[in-house]
């Protein structure tokens, strides 16, 4: 059968890029154009990612994911949001080493798919987590490291006691950060609230 007769109404260009390639042919059909106001947010979410030292389009991919709702593979990221395959490979590599995309597959397809939690709660529990590990523990661990060397007595007056202020801080501020991190969402955001009003009510006093 002539495919360009085809009832289907599948032209015949198309038609040879189904037998070719059925991959490529979904990533065809799905390619997801950005409405405005996703545009304006994903575009946005890149600016503060490169605010928060991370990389602009790994913040504009997680952003992506994130609206969308739905799994997507390398090829329709890169299609979306107009940059190079070999970026997003890169980028999906340094979110998938912060939890926050997860592979997954569909029926039929033997692709990698990419998708994020869409509970902003669990986001931020993996982000705040995640930037613990990377930038608060390892400054604890070095002012704890500096109160316990020989070498202390040996400094400048003061330091002893600013580094000493420095770590109880930080140690009050996690064990914080932890307590809240344990709670549900629903008790987080009533605690949240409360400390809200509090906050108010010292201010007005």
């Amino acid at each position: 059968m002539d495919p360009r007769n085809d009832s289907s109404g599948i032209r015949a260009q198309e038609f040879c890029h189904f037998c070719l390639d059925r991959n490529s042919w979904r990533t065809i059909i799905e390619s997801m154009e950005l409405k405005p106001i996703a545009e304006r947010f994903i575009l946005h979410w890149g600016e503060m990612g490169s605010r928060w030292g991370v990389n602009r389009t790994v913040a504009q991919i997680h952003a992506l994911l994130y609206l969308a709702g739905r799994p997507f593979d390398a090829e329709e990221i890169a299609e979306t949001l107009g940059v190079a395959r070999s970026n997003v490979s890169n980028s999906l590599k340094e979110l998938q080493a912060w939890r926050l995309v997860r592979v997954v597959h569909l029926m039929g397809d033997r692709r990698d798919h990419f998708e994020t939690s869409t509970d902003i709660w669990e986001l931020f529990k993996v982000i705040v987590e995640g930037r613990r590990q990377r930038e608060i523990d390892p400054t604890v661990g070095v002012l704890r490291e500096c109160l316990s060397s020989d070498q202390l007595p040996g400094e400048d007056t003061g330091t002893e006691q600013r580094i000493r202020e420095t770590l109880a801080f930080m140690e009050v501020m996690t064990a914080w950060v932890d307590e809240m991190m344990r709670l549900k969402p629903d008790t987080l955001m009533k605690t949240l609230g409360v400390g809200a009003k509090l906050s108010q009510f010292v201010r007005k006093k």
